[in-house]
């Protein structure tokens, strides 16, 4: 049976996302698990997150899980969500600054203050709500219609070094990254076990993909 790992390092609705694996893909294994091995051996790899960068870090050092998951980085499908998204960069600017893990060159950066809509309403931080998602090829959009609604809450999103690896942008009100795609890493800035059917069918589509493209 194949096998997906929900990395717990004490941050995240470890039970909403697991819940969502397990309704997209009903014959994969689901494991909640902080155990390295256990991690290492799954055939994919969730690294979930909600919260402050800084307090993801120090999580992640505290159990000993970044040099874990540096190497799922470099070995297996990995999915990142929201601040696990972020945790994947190289520093954020989230509480005065702090360094990521660095798996994916590139900063994260907080939505400016003084957003505004087209009509000149001011738009509230965080970014809360449904929006729209533009998506690039990528087999982790199989099935899912362009321009599809997902589910976001956050403050700070992603500036990658290499622009080409952006694999979706949304747009608030201008546009920004909200997902990534480096080799066998996909991550996303919205949440998929949040949003639906769309959500639903992109876990589905992680739990099938092999990290290639």
């Amino acid at each position: 049976m194949s096998s997906v790992a929900v990395i717990d390092y004490g941050m995240g609705n470890l039970h909403s996302i697991a819940k969502a694996l397990q309704h997209a893909a009903p014959g994969i294994h689901v494991l909640m698990t902080s155990d390295a091995d256990a991690i290492r051996a799954a055939d994919r790899v969730v690294f979930p997150g909600v919260g402050g960068i800084r307090d993801c870090m120090r999580a992640l050092t505290q159990s000993g899980l970044v040099e874990v998951i540096k190497e799922v980085a470099k070995s297996k499908p990995l999915l990142g969500v929201c601040l696990g998204m972020q945790a994947l960069l190289t520093r954020s600017e989230e509480n005065d600054g702090v360094s990521g893990l660095g798996v994916i060159p590139g900063q994260v950066v907080r939505f400016s203050g003084t957003l505004a809509d087209a009509q000149g309403n001011m738009l509230k931080i965080p970014h809360m709500g449904w929006n729209q998602v533009k998506q690039k090829n990528h087999p982790l959009w199989a099935k899912i219609p362009q321009d599809s609604r997902f589910y976001f809450v956050h403050s700070y999103y992603a500036e990658p070094d290499d622009a080409g690896i952006a694999a979706a942008t949304s747009d608030y009100p201008h546009p920004f990254v909200c997902a990534l795609a480096q080799g066998n890493i996909f991550a996303v800035q919205f949440h998929p076990e949040k949003s639906q059917a769309a959500g639903l069918q992109l876990l589905n589509n992680f739990l099938h993909w092999d990290g290639r493209f």
